[in-house]
């Protein structure tokens, strides 16, 4: 996720406006800390500015990275005995982009598109999955408000939050 940030937000320094101290935020970052990387893209940025550096940079180009860092996150001691496929549908302005994750036999398999009979799926924008990813969004409270749709079993949406490591 190199390249993520206030670069691609010209004119932008930071809250404080500091240069200097923005300057030292993104050296920080680039210490290969891609949920860094992701808080600065979307600190503070509407939607609108989300979905812009999606669509220039590629929404999967952003979106990959993310779902590949949560397999190899993966925990199989969490996952136990359990086997299930979960969607992820990311909804961008112009499509659903849709993750899944096959989860069997203590490994966790990604593949781009639908899962075959997911066990539950979860449905956000393209914005609000990348806050909750970095952890500027509480995906409960995204639930609450409707901005997380889930379907399928939601007792198990909340077993799966272990699964995979910070």
């Amino acid at each position: 996720m190199t390249g993520l940030g206030a670069s691609y937000f010209p004119g932008t320094t930071g809250v404080d406006g500091d240069v200097k101290a923005h300057t030292e935020r993104r050296k920080a970052m680039a210490e290969n800390d891609p949920r860094a990387q992701l808080a600065e893209l979307v600190e503070g940025k509407s939607d609108d500015e989300i979905n812009e550096v999606g669509k220039a940079q590629g929404y999967k180009t952003i979106l990959t990275p993310i779902f590949e860092g949560m397999v190899a996150r993966f925990q199989p001691d969490k996952a136990a005995g359990q086997s299930a496929v979960i969607q992820y549908d990311i909804t961008t302005p112009d499509e659903t982009i849709s993750y899944s994750m096959n989860v069997a036999d203590g490994k966790c398999e990604l593949k781009e598109g639908p899962g075959e009979n997911p066990r539950v799926t979860l449905q956000l924008s393209f914005p609000n999955w990348l806050r909750m990813v970095a952890g500027k969004a509480d995906g409960m409270q995204l639930f609450m408000s409707g901005q997380l749709t889930i379907s399928g079993d939601m007792m198990f949406a909340q077993v799966i939050q272990s699964w995979f490591g910070a």
